[in-house]
C-alpha cells in the first residue's frame, strides 16, 4: 500500500501542473453534476417503495388516495350571503382547471337546499342550515369563523403535476376579490409538501455557509501555527462541490437527512485537511518542501485512510435500516467523506507545490505549541492513574445503554418543519378545529368486496370502531352512500346491490371502490400525538383480528397514517441494530488492517461515547427521529477516528520510545493540538446543523455536537488509559511467561 501513497506524491512533487490539469477536469464535471441535483420529500423519503408494505402502499396511494387542496376562507361570519357567494363564484372556474376532479363547498349545500339558488339574506341561508345534517355541515364550517372548501386532485398525480395545479390554483385565486374581511388561504398536504421542499432548499444554503464562515472562524483562531491556515476551507469547499456532481450524475436526490449530512462532511472534512496540513507543517520544517510532501503523503495518508474508512463503517450500518432518509444519509455520508479525503490528500500537496509552501517555524525547529504541552502532560498523568478514569467512563456508559431505550421516539412530520412554515400553521388550524386531517384508511381486498356479507361486515366494523374509541370522530365508507341510496338499508341481494351502486355519483363510487375487488373504509379521529396513534392502530388491527372478516376478505389498516406509526417501531429496531452492526464493521476492520492486540483499544472509548450520548438525549430531553436514530452509528464512525489517528501515532512512536508513558506523552505532544483543532473544526461544522429551522435538523445538530465532544474526550483522556492498561497487562502476561519458561520451580 505504502507503494501507492508513494507514487502518488512522486507525481504531485514532479508533475503538479498535470495533477492540476486533470483536477480542474473532474471540477468542472462536478460543476455540471451539480445542476442534475433533484429535492425529494413526501412519503418516498420514510417507506421503501420496492418492499412487500411500500408496494402495498403506492397501490393504495395510486388507488383511493385522492390528495385534497383545502382552502381556508375565515370571515366573522361564514354563513353571510357575500361569502357564499364568493365561494360559489369561484367553484367552477376551479373545477375547470387541469387535474381537479372535484371541488365541494358550503355553497353546494346551500343551493342543493334551495333550488340551486343563494339567498340573499342571512335569516334565509340560517333557515336552510337547520334542513342540512350536522355532520355534513360540520364538514364545509367547522367553527363560526372558517369555512372549508376541498378540492380533489386526480388519482395518482406525479409530484410535478401536483405543483402544477397549486400554482395555477394560486394564481386564479389571486386574481379573484373576496368580500370585505374576508381572508382566502391555500392549505393541505400537497401545500405542505411543496413549502417543505422550498424551506430544505433555503435551509441547506444557510447550513453549508454557516459551517463555512464558522470554520474560517476556527482556523483563524487555533490553526495560527502553520502557514496558510485556511488553506483546509478551501479544500472542503472543493470536496463539497465534488460530492455535490457526483450525487447530481448519479442521480442521488437531496433531501432532509442529505441536507443534514453537508455540514457533517464539512465538519469531517476540515478534519482530514487540518491533520495532513498539521503533519505538512511538521515535516516542512524538518527539511526540504518535497520530503515533507512524500512523508505527508505516506505517512499521514495510511493513518487518515485507515481513520476515514473506520468513519465508513458507521455510515455503512445504516444501510440496514428500512428507513430510506436514514439509507440516503448514509451513502451521501460515504460519497462525502471519501471525496473530502481524496481532495486532502492530494490537494494540500498539490497546493503546497504550486505555491512553494514554507512552514511557519524555521527549517530545522520542531517547536510544540502550549496546547501539545498541556496535552501530553493530560494524557501522561491519567496513563499513570488509569483505573479510575475508566471506572467512571464505563459506569456513566453503562448508565446510557440502559436509558437508550426510554428515550421516546417521534415520527410526526409537522414537528419535524419549521413552525413559521405558512402551510404549518394553516393546516395546525385546521387540525385544532376538525382535528387531524389524515384519515385512518382501512383498505378492504377480496373477489367480492360488494356481497351484502362484506357490506354488513364493514357496517358492523365501523360502528364497533365507533363505539370503542373516543378518539375516533367518525367513518365513511361505500357502505353508508349505498344506505343513502337504499332508504338506510344494505340491499339483501347482489343484484339490488348493483343497482344501487350505479346511483352512486362516480366521483364518490371511484373514492371508496375499485371494482368489486377493493374498498376502503376512511376513519377520521381527533388530533393525536403520534404514540397515541400508534396505540390507537394496534387496537384496531386487533379488533380486525377479533371481527374477523368474511372468508377471502382481508383488511389491513394502510395510507400515511399506518406509515408514519409504523416509522416509530422502525427507528426502535434500526437504531439498535445499526449502532451493533456499527461495532461489529470496526471491529472486524480494526482486526482485519492492524492485526494486533492494540486494534481493540478504541472499541472502548467508542462504547463510551455511545453510551454518553443517551445520558446527554435524555438530560436535553430530545426525541429520537429519523435523523437523531442515526446518532449511534454515525458516533461509532466520528469516535473511531480520533482514537484510530491517536493508536497509529501511540504504534509509530512506541517503536523508539523508552516506555509506554513516553510513547503516550510523544504521540499526544505531536499530534494532541492537530486533533483539538480538527475535533474543534468537526465540532463548530456540525453546531451549523443547529442554525437549521428545521427542528429534526438541529435536535440532530445539537446530539452530534455532543457527540464530537465526547469523541475528542474519548480520543485524549480515555485512549491513553486504555493503552495505559493494556501495555501493563501485556508486560505482565510476558513476565508470566517468562518467569515460567525461564525460571521453572525448584523443588
Amino acid at each position: 500500500m505504502r507503494s501507492i501513497f508513494e507514487s502518488i506524491s512522486s507525481l504531485i512533487v514532479n508533475k503538479p501542473k498535470i495533477v492540476f490539469g486533470v483536477l480542474f477536469l473532474v471540477f468542472i464535471t462536478s460543476v455540471i453534476g451539480m445542476s442534475m441535483l433533484t429535492m425529494q420529500t413526501g412519503n418516498d423519503t420514510y417507506l421503501d417503495k420496492n418492499t412487500p408494505k411500500g408496494i402495498a402502499f403506492s397501490h393504495y396511494e395510486d388507488t383511493f388516495s385522492q390528495d385534497t387542496l383545502v382552502i381556508l376562507i375565515e370571515s366573522n361570519d361564514p354563513l353571510s350571503p357575500d361569502v357564499i357567494k364568493y365561494i360559489d363564484q369561484i367553484s367552477r372556474p376551479l373545477q375547470n382547471l387541469q387535474y381537479i376532479s372535484s371541488v365541494s363547498s358550503i355553497a353546494d349545500l346551500v343551493k342543493q337546499a334551495n333550488d340551486g339558488e343563494i339567498p340573499r339574506s342571512s335569516g334565509e341561508i340560517k333557515k336552510l342550515k337547520e334542513s342540512i345534517p350536522s355532520e355534513v355541515l360540520e364538514r364545509y364550517i367547522p367553527s363560526n369563523l372558517l369555512t372549508m372548501m376541498m378540492i380533489k386532485l386526480d388519482v395518482g398525480m406525479t409530484e410535478q403535476k401536483q405543483k402544477s395545479v397549486m400554482n395555477n390554483v394560486r394564481s386564479f385565486l389571486d386574481s379573484t376579490s373576496p368580500p370585505p374581511g374576508v381572508t382566502v388561504t391555500l392549505t393541505g398536504n400537497p401545500v405542505f409538501q411543496q413549502e417543505m421542499g422550498e424551506e430544505l432548499s433555503k435551509s441547506m444554503g444557510t447550513l453549508i455557509m454557516g459551517a463555512m464562515v464558522l470554520m474560517v472562524i476556527v482556523l483563524g483562531l487555533l490553526f495560527a501555527y502553520v502557514s496558510h491556515r485556511f488553506i483546509p476551507v478551501l479544500i472542503v469547499a472543493i470536496g463539497l462541490i465534488l460530492t455535490f456532481g457526483i450525487m447530481g450524475l448519479f442521480g442521488v436526490s437531496i433531501n432532509t437527512a442529505v441536507i443534514a449530512a453537508f455540514p457533517v462532511l464539512i465538519g469531517l472534512g476540515i478534519d482530514y485537511a487540518i491533520q495532513f496540513h498539521a503533519r505538512l507543517e511538521e515535516e516542512a520544517r524538518k527539511g526540504s518542501l518535497a520530503d515533507a510532501v512524500r512523508m505527508t503523503i505516506t505517512r499521514t495518508g495510511p493513518a487518515v485512510m485507515f481513520a476515514m474508512l473506520a468513519t465508513t463503517m458507521g455510515f455503512i450500518a445504516m444501510f440496514i435500516s428500512p428507513v430510506p432518509m436514514i439509507r440516503s444519509f448514509g451513502l451521501v455520508a460515504i460519497i462525502g467523506v471519501v471525496v473530502c479525503y481524496f481532495t486532502s490528500l492530494i490537494g494540500i500537496p498539490l497546493i503546497a507545490v504550486l505555491i512553494k509552501y514554507k512552514p511557519k517555524g524555521r527549517i530545522g525547529e520542531e517547536k510544540p505549541t502550549k496546547a501539545d504541552m498541556v496535552l501530553s502532560k493530560t494524557a501522561v498523568a491519567i496513563a499513570k492513574n488509569p483505573v479510575p478514569i475508566l471506572m467512571i467512563a464505563v459506569l456513566f456508559a453503562f448508565i446510557g445503554l440502559q436509558v437508550d431505550s426510554t428515550i421516546p421516539i417521534s415520527t410526526s412530520e409537522r414537528t419535524f418543519v419549521p413552525s413559521d412554515m405558512p402551510a404549518k400553521i394553516s393546516m395546525d388550524k385546521v387540525s385544532r378545529t376538525i382535528g387531524s386531517t389524515t384519515p385512518v384508511p382501512v383498505l378492504i381486498a377480496g373477489d367480492n368486496v360488494l356481497s351484502p356479507d362484506v357490506l354488513k361486515w364493514i357496517e358492523s366494523y365501523q360502528q364497533n370502531e365507533l363505539k370503542l374509541y373516543m378518539e375516533i370522530t367518525g367513518s365513511t365508507s361505500i357502505v353508508d352512500y349505498i344506505k343513502i341510496y337504499n332508504n338506510g338499508t344494505i340491499p339483501s341481494t347482489q343484484f339490488e346491490i348493483e343497482e344501487v351502486i350505479t346511483k352512486i355519483p362516480e366521483g364518490i363510487r371511484n373514492e371508496f371502490v375499485n371494482g368489486r375487488t377493493e374498498t376502503v373504509i376512511e376513519f377520521s379521529t381527533k388530533r393525536l400525538e403520534m404514540p397515541q396513534q400508534d396505540e390507537l392502530k394496534t387496537q384496531m388491527n386487533n379488533d380486525l383480528i377479533l371481527l374477523t372478516p368474511p372468508p377471502g376478505i382481508k383488511a389491513s389498516i394502510t395510507g400515511s397514517f399506518d406509515l408514519f406509526t409504523t416509522l416509530i417501531s422502525d427507528i426502535a429496531e434500526s437504531k439498535e441494530q445499526m449502532t451493533l452492526l456499527g461495532f461489529v464493521l470496526i471491529v472486524a476492520f480494526l482486526a482485519l488492517i492492524y492485526r494486533k492486540i492494540h486494534a481493540v483499544t478504541p472499541i472502548v472509548p467508542i462504547v463510551c461515547i455511545v453510551g454518553w450520548n443517551a445520558v446527554a438525549m435524555l438530560i436535553l430531553n430530545i426525541d429520537y427521529t429519523p435523523m437523531t436514530a442515526c446518532l449511534g452509528s454515525m458516533t461509532i464512525g466520528v469516535a473511531a477516528e480520533y482514537t484510530i489517528l491517536i493508536m497509529e501515532r501511540y504504534l509509530e512512536e512506541r517503536e523508539t520510545a523508552a516506555s509506554t508513558i513516553d510513547a503516550i506523552r510523544e504521540s499526544v505532544r505531536k499530534i494532541g493540538s492537530a486533533i483539538m483543532v480538527s475535533g474543534f473544526a468537526t465540532f463548530f461544522g456540525f453546531s451549523a446543523l443547529m442554525l437549521s429551522n428545521f427542528n429534526m435538523i438541529s435536535n440532530f445538530g445539537l446530539t452530534t455536537v455532543i457527540a464530537v465532544l465526547f469523541s475528542l474526550i474519548g480520543a485524549v483522556a480515555i485512549m491513553p488509559a486504555v493503552l495505559s492498561v493494556l501495555d501493563e497487562l501485556i508486560h505482565d502476561v510476558h513476565d508470566i511467561e517468562d518467569r515460567v519458561l525461564h525460571h521453572p520451580h525448584k523443588e
